[in-house]
């Protein structure tokens, strides 16, 4: 297979993956394991802009087909392909949660957080939020899993909108999701679920 040089023959690269994909499933990326490892001049900066050899990556579908195909092992975080891993820049988290929606079901809070590129993510056990709280300033960076080990960024103001939720329980404040509480104070805590 021809090594990517530009966002074309990158497009073109990953299209094979999109149509081997049925439906809106995403790829098997955690099932692959390719050979060859190299790094490629791809940036995902901390608002979720995506860059390819500098410039701005512009076409919606472009960035969605990518996101479908990325996978953190260790710190690092790749485009998986079955032949090549492709090692990006990723500022911060490869996701931002632009959107939250507040619902309830059967009594039990839900919160449903909605990405830069549509996807939709319920917090839950599996999605957890977390938040980490920089040492130099105090200024919270709030997270929630969208899969695996890929988080999304909230933006601040739905951080704000789920401060508003927030609530006391046993000295933590956080906020309750899928009958998950949340600790908003700090990352040290994990979610505590209902059984």
């Amino acid at each position: 297979m021809s090594t990517p040089h530009s966002k074309d023959a990158l497009m073109s690269y990953l299209t094979g993956i999109s149509e081997a994909v049925s439906g809106k499933a995403l790829p098997p990326v955690n099932s692959w394991q390719p050979d060859v490892t190299r790094d490629i001049d791809m940036r995902i900066a901390r608002n979720g802009d995506w860059f390819h050899e500098g410039s701005r990556i512009d076409r919606p579908r472009m960035v969605r087909l990518f996101s479908t195909v990325l996978r953190k092992d260790g710190n690092d975080t790749y485009l998986v392909t079955p032949q090549e891993r492709l090692r990006i820049t990723v500022e911060d988290a490869p996701f931002t949660a632009v959107l939250m929606s507040q619902s309830t079901q059967g009594g039990v809070q839900r919160l449903e957080f909605t990405t830069n590129l549509g996807e939709q993510v319920l917090a839950d056990e599996q999605h957890p939020i977390r938040v980490h709280y920089r040492q130099a300033d105090g200024e919270p960076s709030p997270y929630v899993r969208v899969r695996d080990r890929l988080q999304a960024l909230i933006s601040r103001g739905v951080f704000l909108e789920l401060a508003e939720l927030a609530e006391e329980r046993e000295g933590r404040l956080g906020v309750m999701s899928s009958g998950c509480f949340m600790p908003l104070d700090d990352a040290t805590g994990d979610a505590s679920c209902d059984d």
